[in-house]
């Protein structure tokens, strides 16, 4: 399966139509969210089916398609399928700070012709023009951001292999200075996307212009997206087998926020995950525990430790003598401790 996004350019009525939906859809949401809440109280639970028909034949009183309004009771039972499992955290309500912004398409959509492609209830939308992956449509998702309407399909194909230039191996230490250090002593730096908007989305902050500074979020959003898209590609395309090192990103962001999010690291771990297979690679996180402190020669822990030592870049072990640079030795740490976990998977597998 594969999602594109096409760039919509309606016409106003379209775009009012569209609008006009939002705040129904809205209550919608919130009308299941408290359904399977309520109901699962009193151990009452329902199927996906049963509960995407509750409100059959709702939709040409509210004037909106009625497997849009199926699709948005099937979003909140997924959602909370996984809060159930204990995978993700309570749906929210949707309200003026969290607004509804998305409305689903369940069905099958028809191929695109020329610039144009046919909605339920909307018609003909104009897009601007891009290549779409030659598949059957399965169905549609509509959002609504800063820069305007966008359509998200998702279309039954295979994605394309990248190509492969080298067949290297390499661990991965994610940093905040440094973006990334690979075991073969490749840093690569930190673009800082978040640090170079940082000045003007403060000045649209204080001066109240909201549209402006979802805008300005909106492009260092895509910034960093890019750059992840970009740097997974080449990595992808050089290795063969690549451990990232899996750090707490939710401990990490209680004391450095405002880094983590520009790293982004989490999202390029993404990438990486479904890349790497489709690419005939292997792709592992192991844990980042004692990554630091281990020598990677000998294996004695007499590395720094701790917040004090963060400013320790350089040390030398005890044991054997060896000298490391810290972000090197946790790439190379991670890459071998990967190859043995990829080793026991296999080996489980097989």
């Amino acid at each position: 399966m594969i999602q594109c996004q096409l760039k919509l350019r309606m016409c106003k009525s379209q775009e009012k139509n569209a609008e006009s939906w939002l705040p129904i859809l809205g209550s919608v949401y919130n009308f299941a969210v408290r359904k399977i809440e309520l109901n699962a109280k009193d151990k009452i639970y329902f199927s996906k089916q049963e509960f995407q028909n509750l409100l059959a034949n709702h939709g040409e009183k509210v004037g909106i398609p009625s497997h849009t309004l199926q699709g948005v009771l099937c979003t909140v039972h997924d959602a909370w399928k996984r809060c159930f499992k204990k995978t993700s955290g309570k749906p929210r309500l949707k309200g003026m700070r969290n607004k509804l912004t998305s409305i689903p398409f369940p069905d099958p959509i028809k191929a695109p012709k020329g610039n144009r492609i046919t909605l339920p209830s909307l018609g003909s939308v104009r897009f601007h023009k891009m290549d779409i992956p030659d598949g059957k449509i399965k169905c549609g998702r509509m959002v609504k951001r800063a820069s305007g309407w966008y359509l998200c399909l998702f279309i039954d194909a295979e994605p394309k292999k990248i190509e492969r230039v080298a067949f290297g191996e390499i661990g991965i230490d994610s940093g905040f200075k440094s973006l990334l250090t690979t075991s073969d002593g490749e840093i690569i730096e930190h673009p800082r996307e978040l640090e170079g908007g940082a000045e003007r989305l403060a000045q649209a902050q204080r001066g109240h212009d909201k549209q402006l500074a979802a805008r300005l979020q909106e492009r260092i959003a895509n910034r960093k997206k890019d750059r992840n898209h970009k740097l997974s590609h080449r990595l992808v395309s050089e290795n063969i087998f690549i451990a990232f090192t899996k750090d707490k990103i939710s401990g990490i962001a209680k004391r450095f926020g405002k880094s983590v999010a520009s790293s982004a690291h989490y999202q390029l771990r993404q990438m990486l995950s479904y890349k790497m297979p489709k690419s005939g690679g292997t792709y592992v996180e192991p844990d980042s525990k004692l990554s630091t402190k281990t020598c990677n020669e000998c294996g004695s822990q007499s590395g720094p430790t701790g917040l004090a030592g963060l400013s320790v870049r350089q040390w030398v072990c005890r044991d054997c003598g060896a000298s490391h640079d810290r972000d090197v030795n946790a790439a190379i740490n991670t890459l071998i401790v990967g190859a043995g976990y990829a080793h026991e998977r296999e080996t489980v597998n097989v």
